[in-house]
């Protein structure tokens, strides 16, 4: 009886290899898929940032350029504000 016994107990043993790779070839599969994921939404994000700092780079260009060109009527203003004042002190 005891060897009928022991005979059930292995007759059905536990595969180790088998459920390492059921469990572990899905798993790698989905963090690979994770990690395409992440990696995806970091270029989106990175896309995203490079073209705010594209339109930043022009609006500092054309800021630069409105600057020259208020500095070079301020230059006509002044050149014509000390006409009227010399004016002025030659009449007055």
């Amino acid at each position: 009886m005891t060897g009928v016994l022991a005979a059930a107990s292995n007759s059905h043993p536990v595969n180790i290899t088998a459920i390492l790779i059921s469990i572990g070839v899905p798993l790698v599969i989905l963090g690979c898929a994770a990690v395409i994921v992440v990696a995806y939404f970091r270029l989106q994000a990175h896309r995203a940032d490079a073209v705010a700092m594209a339109h930043y780079r022009k609006l500092a260009e054309d800021a630069v350029a409105n600057q020259e060109e208020l500095r070079t009527e301020l230059g006509r203003l002044t050149l014509k504000v000390e006409a009227v004042e010399k004016l002025m002190r030659d009449v007055g």
